[in-house]
């Protein structure tokens, strides 16, 4: 009786699980971003959430809460419901980057959230300023090595510090680190030659990119970028350097399985849409969803483990 009592009980909750993903969802939903507005990743998140909206038929309101290397964002959507109502796209900065560049952090990547899908990535290049006599990546080391602590490069986010950072390490180079706070300022103090060197996301330099302001000479995935189809990876001149910031969508911790599954559904369809992979495009990202929410699990843990091998090579100390 006891058994039957189980299997009973098994069946409901299966049931009223199936009942509530079919309802699902009945209200508007909130897209937390934890970068500011203007963003690579809030455009990003505007386009999904305006599409994802019209496949949900209920409206998915993108939610700034940024500072903090994102840590304020992740922090919130780490304690909020599961039920499918919040949701998180984030990069690598709040899932990869941090663990390992921040001694206390109050969240945990991989506990702290249920993955729904990989949306794409927001491609990087190594860039520098038209007086580097550099054409090619090759070039720029030798360039390096001959005149050590001439050149400098910015580093605004994480993965312009991990990325310019390996690079140092790979090549034996004595490049300056100069911190900044924004994107946007560092390409501008590039462009006006305070530094010569800086790994810039297509988001905030593609439209610098394009012109002979800066020198365009490598990108940092090893499989390249299809927005830049006659630029080599770095892998080229540096066997093994793949460095790839990756966005992508979470729950908090505990959302049933079948609201991540069905998000990630709407997610294949909507990201295989003609329209929005040009949107995306525009704002430099290329759309590369995986295909189911375990998929996104083993790959963040991919990530994580690969992000913290990367920034204990090149010894870069946790703040």
């Amino acid at each position: 009786m006891t058994t039957l009592r189980a299997i009973a009980g098994a069946v409901s909750l299966f049931a009223a699980a199936s009942c509530f993903a079919q309802a699902y969802p009945s209200a508007p939903i909130t897209m937390v971003v934890p970068f500011a507005a203007g963003s690579g990743t809030d455009a990003v998140a505007r386009v999904i959430a305006n599409k994802l909206g019209e496949r949900l038929k209920q409206p998915v309101i993108v939610e700034n809460k940024a500072g903090a290397s994102a840590q304020i964002g992740a922090g919130y959507v780490a304690k909020a419901k599961p039920d499918g109502y919040t949701l998180f796209m984030t990069t690598n900065t709040s899932h990869s980057a941090n663990p390992w560049l921040i001694k206390k952090l109050k969240y945990d990547p991989i506990k702290d959230f249920t993955p729904v899908a990989r949306v794409g990535e927001l491609p990087f290049a190594l860039v520098v300023h038209p007086s580097v006599p550099a054409q090619t990546t090759e070039e720029l080391i030798a360039y390096a090595k001959a005149n050590p602590e001439k050149l400098s490069y910015g580093t605004p986010n994480s993965t312009s510090l991990v990325a310019s950072e390996t690079f140092k390490f790979l090549t034996n180079t004595r490049i300056t680190s100069v911190p900044y706070k924004s994107s946007p300022q560092a390409l501008t103090d590039l462009v006006g030659n305070q530094i010569q060197m800086y790994v810039v996301d297509l988001g905030s330099g593609w439209s610098m990119l394009k012109t002979d302001r800066v020198r365009t000479l490598a990108v940092t995935a090893a499989k390249g970028s299809t927005l830049l189809p006659n630029v080599p990876p770095m892998a080229k001149a540096l066997p093994g350097f793949d460095i790839t910031s990756w966005n992508g969508i979470f729950g908090p911790a505990g959302m049933p399985a079948e609201i991540a599954e069905r998000l990630n559904a709407e997610l294949q369809v909507l990201l295989k849409e003609q329209d929005v992979k040009d949107q995306l495009a525009q704002v430099g990202f290329e759309v590369w969803p995986t295909a189911t929410p375990k998929e996104f699990a083993r790959y963040v843990q991919q990530q994580l483990n690969n992000w913290g091998q990367l920034i204990e090579q090149s010894k870069i100390e946790a703040q």
